[in-house]
């Protein structure tokens, strides 16, 4: 028994203390135990094998059983290797292409996954979107599990290298949409170009218009990359110069930042074009609307004569946007020669989550009673409540009459400095519910990310793209929320087409004051213009008619004339009719004025005989029906 007992706790302690077993192993040895004293034994014992195998004695047999147990252990590790890169390059194929082999766009999917409005492919998990396990792990600290719509169309196009136009309304994820794969990009580069983090040499930057959109987007990175390990800083405007100089001097990733600030580090040397190979463009049709086009124009330069270069690789560029009209578009496409535009089938239409409530203002009522009245019942079931206004006037208007009617309130508009508006932001985000209430003008309708249950338009907006990014600070990622809008009656017309669209779901890219307008007058031109066809038409038909009319009574009067001439006979009969005859030539021509001469003529005629009488007669008939018996009219 001491031999093998010594043999077998050598078997064991020689295993590897990496290898497990899934399942349980059995191993039988051949024990020769002696009975025990006195016949004692244990019924419930049996052999777990009734094979007999002899314990390894030499060195050969134990090395013989170790391969066996590397071979076991090596062939369970592949295994599960190709298990695991079996998820991760399954869905490596592009959104693009459907599973049965017909090619589709990005967005026109004809595979049979998950279709969402207007066949956008949709699929259930990121791993289908080929991101890594780095980028998986920060979606997993986020809580974020499912991509929207999207982001199913932008992450596989962005990780392609291609350079897109993503559109989608606010608050469905454009952000992740383009650093998930952004992310990816700069870790790939590392692994396949040795490229590493240096200082002012940014591989990445994204530029927005405001500074508390930097913010977001600089929190978002932040996040990212408690995982996926790379560095990103924020330079905009509004912060002091010397600290983010100070962050520019250490390696860096990626730059978050406003396009005028960015522009002043690179002129004043802390930052350097020369690694840059991606731009990100936030909310650009902001920036293009509102005077950054110059210098996202003068930024871009140095990249597009990099890119002009026979050996160089170029940038890619990513633009995001939640409304692009026309005008913007056609812009983008002379700066961006090539571009593609990736669109969500809720673009430029209302958020399905939100209900719209529009209060129509006859004239008579105070405006600002009625903001009181809608504002009261909100702010009592816990709501926070941002009430957008058009001018700085009007917003400071209202903010003076709730603070009369004890209802503390924030601002939001151009005059309040930068570090203020931080500030008025963290009041009204924060969970104490000290100000519920935010107070503002357009300037916070774009790029911030709040959690607001109710927008009130006290002051309607003049088109409906300032509409939608009004609306889309509520109801943001599939939440409810709540619109309502004070409508006046000079904005009457134009409420009136954005409920209608809406009702419809109809796009609203195109409707403002002046487009309204516009269609309206073309209408009344248009109904004019018909009216004016009708009448025409009308006259066209009784001028026919009459014509009609007079040739048929013209050819009456000649029969009669020629049937009269005919009855006659004899010497009397060749001179009578031509005095008749004159008769009638005459009572036809005449213009009747004097009702007496025509009097005598027919007492005359009645004089002459019967057949006479009937050639006047019908002569009287001529005057009555023809165009020239006006005088008969009149007389009868």
């Amino acid at each position: 028994m001491g031999t093998t007992g010594k043999a077998l706790t050598f078997s064991l302690l020689s295993l590897p203390k990496r290898f497990s077993f899934h399942r349980p192993f059995y191993v039988s040895l051949p024990l020769n135990l002696p009975r025990p004293p006195n016949g004692v034994f244990f019924p419930k014992f049996r052999p777990l094998c009734t094979t007999t195998i002899s314990a390894p004695e030499t060195a050969a047999d134990e090395a013989t059983l170790e391969n066996t147990k590397h071979s076991i252990l090596l062939e369970r590790l592949r295994n599960r290797h190709l298990k695991e890169s079996t998820k991760i390059t399954l869905p490596a194929t592009p959104v693009g292409s459907s599973s049965n082999g017909k090619k589709s766009k990005y967005g026109e999917s004809e595979g049979p996954r998950k279709k969402k409005g207007g066949g956008v492919e949709m699929v259930s998990s990121f791993w289908e979107l080929g991101l890594t396990e780095e980028v998986m792990g920060a979606l997993g600290e986020m809580g974020i599990s499912e991509p929207t719509e999207i982001q199913c169309i932008g992450i596989p196009a962005v990780l392609e290298g291609k350079s897109v136009v993503l559109g989608s309304h606010t608050g469905s994820g454009k952000t992740l949409a383009y650093l998930l794969p952004l992310v990816q990009l700069l870790r790939r580069d590392e692994t396949l170009h040795g490229m590493l983090m240096k200082p002012r040499r940014p591989r990445a930057v994204v530029l927005c218009p405001t500074r508390e959109l930097c913010e977001q987007v600089f929190r978002v990175s932040k996040s990212i990359s408690h995982h996926a390990r790379f560095r990103s800083t924020m330079v905009s405007g509004g912060g002091r110069l010397r600290p983010q100089e100070d962050s520019l001097n250490s390696p860096v990733d990626m730059v978050v930042g406003t396009p005028g600030r960015v522009l002043q580090h690179i002129e004043e040397g802390n930052m350097v074009y020369g690694d840059i190979r991606y731009v990100v463009l936030d909310e650009a049709d902001t920036m293009f609307d509102r005077g950054f086009g110059p210098d996202i124009r003068k930024f871009l330069a140095p990249l597009n004569n990099r890119a002009s270069k026979a050996d160089s690789e170029g940038f890619q560029t990513v633009m995001v946007t939640a409304t692009m009209t026309k005008a913007v578009q056609k812009l983008v496409d002379e700066e961006f020669q090539g571009i593609i535009h990736l669109r969500t089938s809720t673009l430029h239409k209302k958020i399905a989550s939100a209900r719209h409530d529009f209060i129509k203002l006859s004239g008579s009522e105070n405006k600002l009673e009625a903001l009181l009245q809608v504002l009261e019942p909100s702010l009592a079931k816990g709501n926070r409540v941002m009430v957008f206004c058009n001018t700085l006037n009007s917003s400071r208007a209202v903010d003076h009459f709730l603070n009369e009617n004890q209802l503390s309130t924030v601002n939001y508009h151009g005059e309040v400095p930068a570090e203020q508006r931080v500030e008025n932001l963290q009041k009204f985000k924060s969970n104490d519910g000290d100000c519920p209430t935010l107070v503002c003008t357009d300037l916070a309708a774009r790029g911030l990310d709040l959690d607001v249950d109710h927008v009130i338009m006290f002051d309607f907006p003049l088109n409906s793209i300032d509409y939608l990014h009004r609306t889309g600070r509520t109801a943001r990622m599939g939440a409810k929320g709540k619109v309502t809008s004070l409508v006046a009656k000079k904005d009457l017309m134009l409420a009136n087409h954005i409920e209608e669209a809406m009702m419809k779901n109809e796009s609203l890219e195109s409707l403002s004051v002046d487009s309204v307008k516009r269609d309206n007058a073309r209408s009344r031109i248009n109904v004019q213009k018909e009216r004016n066809e009708k009448l025409v038409r009308v006259s066209n038909s009784k001028n026919k008619a009459k014509v009609s009319v007079k040739k048929s009574s013209d050819a009456r009067g000649k029969s009669l004339v020629t049937k009269s001439s005919v009855q006659k006979s004899g010497k009397a009969s060749t001179y009578k009719p031509k005095t008749t005859g004159s008769k009638v030539y005459k009572t036809s021509k005449s213009s009747g004025n004097s009702s007496s001469s025509r009097g005598t003529r027919s007492g005359g005629k009645k004089q002459s005989g019967n057949k006479n009488s009937g050639v006047l007669r019908s002569t009287q008939k001529l005057n009555v029906v023809g165009f020239r018996g006006r005088s008969s009219v009149k007389a009868a």
